[in-house]
Formats: structure tokens, sequence, C-alpha cells
């Protein structure tokens, strides 16, 4: 092989390489006076470059420990995160959006960096988010959905490797969930970030993920990993009614149909 095929492939390899490896083989809870509680068996699976993945599973399944796990705050367990969270640049996105009431919008993005980091120009993020009229505002004065914009402009402005999303649209009405959902899209896009986004909503996981990991019910083990091929413009609705549909069919004991 020349020297410039060898560079190429090089190149590809890299791109190809998966940024976090997750081998879960065993992770139970022992508590004093209680039985022993299994939360995840034999759970393996990755995140891709600029990919978004949806992990989807029964209420109780153990996603919120596989959470726990990857973001290296639970190392009671049997196998092996790689690289080490610490080092594979995760950024989070909860649930709730954890915003200090007595600091602006853009303070509370700016605390969550380095403090040597916390000068540096936000205005394209900010505009990107649809957040710049709201930057010197505190979070009392908007909306949960907006709240939850400052929280993603918080995790993205660490520049993260990985975004990782934690039912990130529960309780948001449609209109405000679809326009996350958006901004969720084009931070890939945008930014170049891989996603790893928990969800219940099966209708949201087919609208933008490019691949989806089913978990059986406790203890959590992959049922299947179901690529999502068609471009997300190209869903149309009858599109993700046959998907959803199909799934149903073929894994009813985690996608209802």
């Amino acid at each position: 092989m020349s020297a410039a095929g060898a560079e190429i492939a090089a190149a590809l390899t890299e791109v190809s390489e998966p940024l976090l490896r997750v081998a879960i083989a065993k992770k139970v809870y022992r508590r004093a006076g209680t039985e022993p509680v299994e939360a995840v068996r034999n759970l393996a699976f990755d995140v891709g470059p600029r990919e978004i993945t949806c992990l989807i599973g029964p209420s109780g399944a153990g996603k919120t420990t596989t959470l726990r796990i990857l973001l290296g705050l639970d190392a009671d367990y049997e196998g092996s995160v790689a690289p080490d969270p610490a080092e594979a640049g995760i950024a989070m996105v909860f649930q709730d959006p954890r915003l200090l009431p007595w600091r602006t919008v853009e303070q509370n993005v700016r605390l969550a960096l380095p403090r040597p980091e916390r000068a540096k120009n936000l205005d394209d993020l900010f505009e990107s988010l649809g957040l710049t009229p709201w930057r010197s505002r505190y979070p009392g004065a908007l909306s949960l959905g907006m709240q939850r914009r400052v929280s993603l402009a918080r995790a993205l402005a660490q520049e993260p490797r990985i975004l990782v999303l934690d039912e990130p649209f529960v309780s948001l009405d449609d209109a405000a969930a679809a326009g996350l959902r958006g901004l969720v899209v084009q931070a890939v896009a945008r930014f170049g970030t891989s996603v790893l986004m928990v969800t219940h909503n099966v209708d949201e996981a087919i609208e933008i993920a490019d691949r989806l990991l089913l978990l059986s019910g406790r203890p959590a083990s992959l049922v299947a990993a179901i690529p999502l091929d068609t471009p997300r413009a190209q869903r149309t609705r009858g599109w993700a009614e046959a998907t959803r549909s199909g799934l149903a069919q073929r894994y009813p004991s985690v996608i209802a149909d």
C-alpha cells in the first residue's frame, strides 16, 4: 500500500472508531437486611462518532444505573468502560435542568467551564440555541423548555465528544419538545458531538436516532441494536408508524404496539 493509501486507511479507521465502549458484565445492589438486586447483566454497546444513539427499556430496567456507570459515578460493578469516563469527554444533561436560580442564564452556562475558559466567546452557542435574548435573565423567568435549553447550552459549552441526555423532553408540550429535539440534531451537525439519550418515548427516538438500543427488564441486558438508516429528512409519519409497528411485533417486551 502506498504512503497516501495508508494515511487514508488510518484516517478512516480513526473516524469509524467508537468514542465509547461500555461492557457491564454485572451490577448488583447490596443493602444490609435485603436481598441483593442484580440491576444489569451482560450489557455491552458502543457510541460512535457523530451519531445519536437512543437507549430504550422498561421503567426500572437499569437505564439510570447504566448512565451512572458510564459517567464514572458508580465504580462498583464488573466490566469496563473505555476510555475512562474522566477522559471520554462526556457532558450530561439531566431531566431536571439544575440551574442556579440566583445566577443569570449566561452565568449558569459559564460556571460549568474550567475557570481559565469562562471568558471564552459563547455568542455562536447562545445564538444556535435561541438563547441570545435570554442571556441576562434568571432561570425563574424561563419556561421549563427554555431552562432545558440552558442546560443543553451548559453541556455544549464544554465542547464534549459525547452528550448524554436523560429523558430530556419529558413533561414538555409538543412544540417545546419538538424544538429541543431539533436542537439536539443540530448540535450533532454543528458541533460534531455524539449523543447518547435515554428515553421512554419510542416515537421521539425513532424520529431522531441513528441507532436504537433496546434493553430487557431487570437485570438490563441488550435485546437488540437497531440501526435507522433512513435519513432524518426522509422520515415521514407513515415510515415512523411502520417502523414502530415492526419493532413492537419483534420486541413486544420492550416496545408496546
